[in-house]
């Protein structure tokens, strides 16, 4: 009785423990969703209550609710809260793009910024502004054509490798795509200038409320399908054969990539490509969850830091506003030259 017993107390014992590791993950998980949404609010009210004007909470609810507040309703429904809305939407979408990106490919450097996708889209608003004299839905629609583009392109090169060649082809198809741009802007007038500069850098100023609402709208799509699809996601990080020997169709992967792409073109469409957030939000919410993906925290890591970086890209220095793309770069830059340095490009990185 006693031999029959053992293995029996024993698997039981295994079950347990599997069942408390299990647990402790899903907490973790929560705890780090709750942190990072809290940081969230705190940059989100930074970013429309404080600044070179001031709004309180009560004037703020007061707005919201449709009270003209003399000064204070015009710049904070026509200026700072859509200025954040758009901050936190695009940087939601970036981050889960990247996410997607880095875990799908098994490769920290395989976000949207470094394989091209973002290059794409630029160049597609470019070519649509200057070229074309497009403006509007038209801008945005010629964006998303361009990331899809690139990302087709990329992975017709590539071939069945999702790895390093899809990589190296992405970083090509980027150099090509920075080269289409900075031709179209020599083709470029005074005002049309202006407009291409917002796509070199990403910004989100000037925004306005129908764009947030396309992108809302997007995002509202994008997102649920996007979870869903990303329930394989786990498998998909242990390698093509791998994912097929647990039942994960291999389309399942191209699908959450083409996903990815859409995210990354809806984004550029609505604020220019804001450098490294992508790069920047997946290692992130990697590193608070103990080295395991996550695209909530992915996403909500990117919204917290574009908000929180357009905060100091319009404050920093005094009568200097600054495209928020510029102190994200400023952020990334130094990150992507540790990444190399130390070596975390493998595929146990990601």
């Amino acid at each position: 009785m006693a031999t029959v017993l053992a293995p029996a107390r024993a698997g039981g014992d295994a079950v347990a423990t599997l069942r408390r590791a299990r647990s402790g993950i899903a907490r973790r998980r929560r705890l780090v969703a709750g942190g990072l949404s809290a940081l969230l609010v705190l940059a989100f009210a930074a970013r429309v209550l404080l600044g070179d004007f001031t709004v309180t909470i009560p004037d703020f609810l007061r707005i919201l609710g449709g009270a003209d507040v003399p000064g204070a309703t015009y710049i904070v429904m026509e200026s700072k809260l859509p200025r954040a809305i758009l901050a936190a939407l695009v940087g939601l979408a970036f981050g889960v793009a990247g996410a997607i990106f880095q875990a799908g490919l098994r490769n920290p450097l395989a976000s949207p910024d470094i394989i091209g996708v973002s290059a794409g889209a630029s160049a597609g608003a470019v070519v649509a502004i200057v070229l074309l004299d497009l403006d509007g839905f038209a801008v945005s629609a010629a964006a998303v054509i361009g990331a899809v583009g690139v990302a087709l392109a990329a992975r017709a090169v590539a071939g069945p490798d999702t790895g390093y060649r899809l990589v190296l082809v992405g970083v090509g198809l980027a150099a090509g795509m920075q080269a289409v741009i900075q031709y179209v802007f020599t083709r470029a007038d005074e005002y049309d200038a202006q407009l291409v500069l917002r796509w070199l850098t990403g910004s989100v100023s000037r925004v306005d409320w129908p764009t947030i609402r396309v992108l809302a709208l997007l995002l509202l799509v994008l997102l649920p399908a996007t979870a869903y699809v990303a329930r394989s996601l786990r498998a998909t990080e242990l390698g093509a054969d791998a994912a097929a020997g647990l039942g994960v169709p291999h389309g399942r992967s191209d699908l959450l990539l083409l996903l990815a792409v859409l995210l990354t073109g809806a984004g550029v469409a609505a604020a220019g490509p804001v450098a490294f957030v992508s790069f920047l939000a997946g290692p992130i919410a990697r590193s608070l969850n103990g080295g395991r993906t996550t695209l909530l925290g992915a996403g909500l890591t990117g919204a917290a830091l574009v908000v929180a970086a357009d905060y100091v890209a319009d404050y920093l220095l005094v009568d200097i506003n600054f495209p928020v793309g510029v102190v994200t770069g400023a952020l990334g830059a130094p990150f992507l030259l540790w990444l190399l340095a130390s070596g975390r490009t493998g595929r146990r990185a990601a």
